[in-house]
């Protein structure tokens, strides 16, 4: 979660299992990744989450995870395709795969360059990151981001789900097409347009 008045988000401290996480244990670190407060190191992947924080400054949550079907395609360097409603419900595009990042990159500053990466397919892509919440990292995992930790977390779940889902539907017809325009721009304009009217907030 971030605060953009105060700069600053709260980390988890690397290695440290949830089922023992303590709320004291969270680290606060700045755009810079330097540790603002906190007696724990951070997450070994806080370059990335700071890059993101400071260059995409509407984001107020990212959720990195290595899910199952989500990393597999992320091995496999495959964007994930736009099969079906699940899919169109909240993202019109395919889920971006970013490409394996290069050796020299690799050797060097990792965790940003990582950040980098991300920015790189999104602009290589012409995506936008506030209606693309999500990507992966080629030969690494999913990051999944939103206004919130809250929504950061609900779009990594709906990653991992779209990911099985897409792995399932090829195997059962490994030709099968991408979901008509007509049903992908119906299926997301009636949760997300202008004159949405999904749901009880409408």
């Amino acid at each position: 979660q971030v605060d953009r008045e105060k700069g600053v988000f709260a980390i988890k401290p690397s290695g440290v299992p949830y089922e023992e996480l303590k709320v004291e244990d969270i680290v606060i670190v700045d755009f810079d990744a330097k540790v603002v407060e906190g007696k724990m190191r951070p997450s070994s992947d806080t370059k990335t989450h700071a890059f993101l924080y400071k260059h995409w400054e509407n984001i107020g949550g990212i959720c990195h995870t290595h899910s199952t079907y989500a990393v597999a395609w992320a091995q496999a360097l495959k964007d994930i395709p736009n099969f079906g409603t699940t899919h169109a419900d909240h993202l019109t595009a395919d889920i971006p795969c970013a490409p394996p990042m290069a050796d020299h990159l690799i050797e060097g500053d990792y965790e940003y360059n990582t950040g980098q990466q991300i920015l790189d397919c999104f602009a290589d892509k012409n995506l936008s990151p506030a209606e693309v919440e999500m990507i992966l990292v080629g030969s690494h995992g999913p990051f999944a981001w939103g206004k919130n930790a809250s929504k950061a977390v609900y779009n990594s779940k709906v990653l991992e789900e779209v990911a099985k889902m897409a792995y399932l539907t090829l195997q059962i017809n490994p030709n099968a097409g991408r979901l008509k325009d007509a049903l992908v721009k119906k299926h997301y304009e009636r949760k997300h347009g202008k004159d949405a009217y999904y749901g009880q907030g409408c």
